[in-house]
Parts: C-alpha cells; sequence; structure tokens
C-alpha cells in the first residue's frame, strides 16, 4: 500500500475533482445532529463550481431521506441532489412477485409507494423486503434468527434495501438490515441488493451528477467521500473513482481517538482491508 496521505481539509483536493459523492449518515450527520464542519465543506466546494450527490443507504426513497436532513439541521445549498438505497431497490422490489413479507420499521413503508407491492403474512409472501430491524435500539441480528430460518425453509429471495451492517446513532452504533441480509446468505438463502457498494446506486449517483453540472462527468474527477469500510470504501473501489476516507465513522475504535487517529493503525486497519483512499480526514471540513 502507498504511504497513507492525511489531509486536514476537503480543501486540499478540492480543485482535483467536478464532482463529488458524499455519504450521509457518519460523515454528514450522527443520527442525532449535522456536523457543522461537513455542512460547510459540501457548501464550499459547490460554492466554487463543484456538484455534490449524496448517496446514502437510507432504505427509504429520497423525499423522506431530504426531510430527516432538513430535521436534523441541514440546510438548502449543500448538495444538489439525493440518491437512497431505497430509491433503487424500488426497482428490485417492481421485478418480483407483488406479494412481500415486510422485515423492518413501518415509517420504511414509504419503499413501497406507487408500486404493486402487497405487504402479506410470511406464509403468503413470495419474496421478502428487509428496511432494517423493527427496533434497532433494542434489537440485534439473533432476535431475527429463528424467522430468517423459517425464510429460508422457504427459499425466499431476500430484497435488502440497506446495505449497512451498522450506523452511528450519537455515540452508539445501531443494527441494520445489511445485518440480517449478511445472516440470510451464511444460510445459503439468496439476497438481492442495489445499494452500496452495488453498481446500481453508484450508476443513478453518477447521471445526478451529470444532470447538474449540465454534462456527464469524467470518473476520474469525481471523489467519494465515506466512513463505511464495506460500503463506501469497497463501493469506490468497484466502481473506480477515488476515495475520501472519513476516519471518526463506524470504525473509528480500530484506530484511537476519532478526532485525532494514530496514524500507523489507521494504515494497517486500510492495508488489512486493501483499501488504498487518496487520503483520509478524519471529519469531513473545509
Amino acid at each position: 500500500m502507498a504511504e497513507l496521505k492525511a489531509i486536514s481539509g476537503l480543501g486540499e483536493l478540492a480543485r482535483t475533482y467536478d464532482g463529488i459523492l458524499c455519504d450521509v449518515w457518519g460523515v454528514l450527520h450522527n443520527g442525532v445532529a449535522a456536523w457543522p464542519g461537513a455542512v460547510a465543506a459540501l457548501s464550499r466546494f459547490r460554492e466554487e463550481g463543484g456538484h455534490v450527490v449524496m448517496i446514502t443507504n437510507a432504505p427509504r426513497p429520497h423525499g423522506p431521506v431530504l426531510e430527516q436532513l432538513a430535521g436534523l439541521g441541514v440546510p438548502d445549498g449543500v448538495f444538489d441532489a439525493v440518491v437512497t438505497s431505497g430509491d433503487v431497490t424500488r426497482s428490485l422490489i417492481a421485478s418480483m412477485p407483488a406479494d412481500v413479507y415486510h422485515i423492518g420499521p413501518q415509517r420504511d413503508f414509504t419503499i413501497y409507494e406507487g408500486l404493486d407491492a402487497r405487504v402479506v403474512d410470511l406464509e403468503e409472501a413470495k419474496s421478502v423486503v428487509c428496511t432494517g430491524l423493527a427496533d434497532d435500539r433494542s434489537e440485534t441480528p439473533q432476535d431475527y434468527a429463528d424467522l430468517l430460518a423459517a425464510i429460508r425453509e422457504r427459499d425466499l429471495p431476500f430484497i435488502c434495501a440497506n446495505p449497512d451492517i451498522v450506523v452511528e446513532y450519537g455515540d452508539s452504533l445501531l443494527w441494520c438490515a445489511g445485518a440480517l441480509a449478511r445472516d440470510y446468505a451464511e444460510l445459503g438463502g439468496k439476497t438481492m441488493i442495489a445499494g452500496k457498494p452495488h453498481q446500481p446506486i453508484y450508476e443513478r449517483a453518477m447521471e445526478m451528477l451529470g444532470e447538474a453540472a449540465g454534462r456527464p462527468l469524467d470518473k476520474n474527477r469525481v471523489l467519494a467521500v465515506g466512513d463505511g469500510m464495506p460500503t463506501d470504501v469497497a463501493g469506490a473501489a468497484k466502481f473506480g473513482i477515488d476515495l475520501l476516507f472519513v476516519s471518526s465513522g463506524i470504525h473509528a475504535a480500530e484506530y484511537g481517538d476519532p478526532e485525532s487517529p494514530d496514524h500507523h493503525q489507521l494504515g494497517k486497519f486500510l492495508g488489512k482491508h486493501d483499501a488504498a483512499p487518496v487520503a483520509t480526514i478524519p471529519r469531513l471540513v473545509w
């Protein structure tokens, strides 16, 4: 692995890129409030002529996510558009038989709006759609072991609307749908995933960048910003775009103080995962 480059702000890289694909949860906010430094950095990038698309594994369409961001204190002008895992997952749901069994909180039922999907009991279902744990504040994947076994016994395809394993919520971590998809795959079940790190969400995000810029952008001039190894880091590598790794996110405990990570330990961690970001930064700031 090449020598790890640590930067103090996005401004050190900004002139190299025309567009940014930026993670939301873990970079722009922590589930409780937006980080002012990240808000300012993305706003400044756009003020200087760049374009920003937020790319998130939220299991809902982008409309509810925009409302959530406003509620967390994200003002207008921070980004050009948002694409969610929920947006691209809807095409998977539409391609399957209408009768689906839903795993997740009822607030995520917005993912079915405008589709022919019908939420039914497991006995009637032809597929499963998982947007998360029903109560991610108290449940763990182990609570779903018997349910996943029953789904596997029927050999139902498992559509995962949020590939994240965990996300930050304040100072804690919450389990996500990706953890249940992982466990179902370990049982030998078929999983279907369109969010990060998979291609469909990146293709849609690049289209949105092009719409914002008024022209298609060269992937060599697009920077991904994220904190998740199996999602942001793997997704950027598979899609062939540069990555700025935000080290204070879900992996921070691997290399010390989130605000001032141990450079050697951070380098070892990234090397262990064959990750090669163009740079790292503790939190996104200008």
